[in-house]
C-alpha cells in the first residue's frame, strides 16, 4: 500500500470482494431452491421473482451476517415476503381467463421443469394440504431451512413448527395414500 492511500480503502475493497463471492455462492446454491419454492407456492413468474429476491439480497449484503447460512435464511425470508406480495397483488387484479388447450394454436413444448412436475404429482399432493402445512413443508424440504429459520419466517415458535411439520407430513401421507388408492 502506498503511503498516500487510505488504509480503510483496502479493507472496504476486500469486504466488497467477500460480499461478491458470498452473493455468487448464494445465487448458485440457492436459486434453484428459491425457484422451486416459488413455483410450488403458485407464483406465476417464478423466474422474475427469483431474480427480485436476489436483487433484494444484494442490496442487503453489507448488513448480512452468518455467511451462506445467514444468506439462506435471508433469501427465504425475502422469498416468503415476495410470495405474500404476489397473492396480495393477485387479489387486487381481475380474474384471468382460463387456458383452453384445444383452442391454443401454439406449438412450443413445455419446459423440462413443467414436464417433470406434471408427471410427478407432487404439486397435486401439496395442493391438497392446508396453506400452513404446505408452507412449512416447502420451507423445510424444498428450501432446506432449519426449524429455527422456518419459525422466524413463519412468525411462530420452533415447537409450533415441529408440530406443524409433523401434522403436515401426516396429512401428506394420508392424502398420498388416498390418492394412490383412488387411482388403483
Amino acid at each position: 500500500m502506498e503511503p498516500h492511500e487510505d488504509p480503510d480503502r483496502a479493507t472496504r475493497s476486500t469486504d466488497r470482494s467477500d460480499h461478491a463471492e458470498l452473493f455468487t455462492a448464494a445465487f448458485r446454491t440457492l436459486s434453484p431452491s428459491v425457484r422451486g419454492y416459488l413455483r410450488a407456492r403458485g407464483v406465476e413468474d417464478c423466474e422474475a421473482v427469483t431474480q427480485d429476491v436476489f436483487l433484494a439480497l444484494y442490496s442487503r449484503m453489507d448488513s448480512l451476517r452468518g455467511g451462506l447460512e445467514g444468506a439462506k435464511a435471508l433469501v427465504f425470508t425475502i422469498a416468503h415476503s415476495r410470495t405474500v406480495d404476489h397473492y396480495r397483488r393477485r387479489e387486487r387484479t381481475p380474474a384471468m381467463v382460463p387456458h383452453e388447450p384445444e383452442s391454443d394454436l401454439r406449438t412450443a413444448p413445455a419446459t423440462p421443469e413443467d414436464l417433470a412436475l406434471a408427471g410427478s404429482g407432487a404439486l397435486g399432493l401439496l395442493n391438497g394440504l392446508t396453506e400452513d402445512h404446505r408452507e412449512v413443508l416447502l420451507l423445510r424440504v424444498v428450501a432446506d431451512l432449519s426449524i429455527e429459520q422456518t419459525a422466524e419466517i413463519m412468525g411462530r415458535t420452533t415447537g409450533a413448527i415441529k408440530q406443524l411439520q409433523r401434522r403436515a407430513l401426516e396429512a401428506l401421507r394420508t392424502h398420498a395414500l388416498t390418492t394412490e388408492l383412488s387411482t388403483s
